[in-house]
């Protein structure tokens, strides 16, 4: 169950509306990395959850969270719209660039909105349940789960870049803070799977049916020999169960990929021959 609190988690109040970087801020909010990908992502993860309390709780507590962050977003865009001069807007699609990339104001929020957030990225594209990966699998799910957080702070952070709005900057700045905490909790989380699991995702799949010859290769399929002073193609690999080695030139082990005609009633291009 959940409870809403009328006051929002952190200001979201811009000094003046400016209904161009409304149409910007829509990214971080329903973006592929946007609030409502993690907050989803998290809650599912966490109503999925057949692990130990801790993670559940944990799960459904930044979850939460993430919902206040969506309303946080949602407050801002909507006040960044407020009046929505029109001026502002012609004034905006003056400018080349922003007229050539943005395009001025997403006219949605106008038509379609009433000069209100939606569920959409930057470029009107509808927030995608795709997006968001609860797997099971704690230790493949954190690692999503760092993503979503490192190129959602990345995202943010470019944002901030964006506006010289004193409150848009100071919300911003509180939404990187958390991403900063967010990304330590999930290397703290991993690390701590990684103790009881091991590295590797699956941890109880057996061995005995991998290729073990070539799990610890790297093979390069590029000219140049550049990726063999990297981490990954020497040493002890970071399981710890073996060594990395580095193929130069890996030779095709399979089959040339013939196939067999389709049959007469798919229509398809039969073999002529030659």
């Amino acid at each position: 169950m959940f409870y809403h609190v009328k006051e929002l988690q952190y200001r979201a109040k811009p000094d003046k509306p400016d209904p161009v970087y409304a149409k910007k801020l829509q990214e971080v909010l329903g973006g592929q990395y946007g609030e409502i990908s993690v907050m989803m992502q998290y809650l599912f993860q966490g109503w999925n959850c057949r692990a130990e309390a801790k993670y559940r709780d944990m799960l459904l507590d930044i979850g939460t969270e993430e919902i206040a962050h969506v309303e946080m977003l949602a407050t801002m865009i909507a006040q960044l719209l407020d009046k929505a001069p029109v001026e502002e807007q012609e004034a905006a699609a003056k400018d080349p660039v922003i007229e050539s990339v943005m395009g001025g104001m997403n006219p949605q929020h106008a038509i379609v909105n009433g000069l209100g957030a939606s569920p959409n990225d930057s470029a009107g594209y509808p927030w995608n349940a795709r997006y968001t990966i609860a797997s099971g699998n704690l230790l493949a799910d954190f690692r999503a789960n760092l993503n979503a957080e490192s190129q959602g702070r990345l995202q943010v952070v470019r944002l901030y870049e964006m506006t010289d709005d004193p409150g848009v900057r100071d919300m911003l700045s509180f939404l990187i803070a958390r991403d900063t905490m967010h990304q330590n909790q999930w290397l703290a989380a991993i690390a701590e799977l990684e103790e009881k699991e091991g590295k590797v995702t699956p941890s109880t799949f057996n061995k005995q049916y991998e290729k073990t010859d070539v799990a610890y290769t790297f093979m390069s399929c590029s000219e140049g020999q550049d990726s063999e002073t990297g981490r990954w193609a020497s040493g002890t690999s970071m399981d710890g169960l073996s060594q990395f080695n580095y193929d130069p030139n890996p030779k095709a082990q399979g089959q040339n990929p013939t196939l067999n005609p389709a049959p007469g009633y798919i229509h398809g291009t039969p073999k002529f021959k030659k």
